[in-house]
């Protein structure tokens, strides 16, 4: 009987793993996606801002909206950094009750990253959240900087 009831522990411990990678997994797409517009649009408002006479005072709307705009990108993309954090957090709690369960630690990588070629360890090893978190404030600071530079 006790037997019966772990594995049926297990079954509902590993659907739930499931659905936690799943959950896990669906928001890097989306942060891809985020960062991609994110440069898009900020390419387009230097380039339009880079017209004419430059950076000037009379474009300040244009400097203004890449200052919103990054701002938002901040909060959109920290947003959803923050929930595959959970994901994965809640991931790693199932994957420890099972730590000789290779089914419960399929989104754990470590290991065969370190045993990658070393220049992809060096150019694949920088965790997107540090350059998803940082990229979207550093282009609002950009923008507000250039707004105030150019109404001075």
């Amino acid at each position: 009987m006790e037997q019966r009831a772990q594995t049926l522990d297990r079954e509902s411990d590993y659907d739930r793993y499931k659905t936690l990678l799943e959950l896990w997994s669906k928001e890097n797409p989306i942060k891809t996606t985020k960062l991609q517009v994110l440069l898009a649009v900020n390419a387009l408002l230097a380039s339009v801002s880079a017209l004419g006479d430059g950076f000037t005072s009379d474009k300040s709307f244009v400097y203004a909206a890449g200052f919103v705009f990054s701002l938002v990108w901040t909060f959109s993309i920290g947003r959803t950094s923050l929930f595959q954090e959970a994901w994965n957090r809640k991931l790693n709690k199932l994957a420890a009750a099972y730590p000789d369960d290779p089914s419960f630690h399929i989104h754990d990588t470590r290991r065969e990253c370190k045993e990658s070629p070393l220049l992809l360890q060096r150019l694949g090893g920088i965790p997107s959240k540090w350059y998803l978190l940082f990229v979207p404030p550093a282009f609002a600071f950009t923008w507000l900087v250039v707004l105030v530079v150019a109404n001075i």
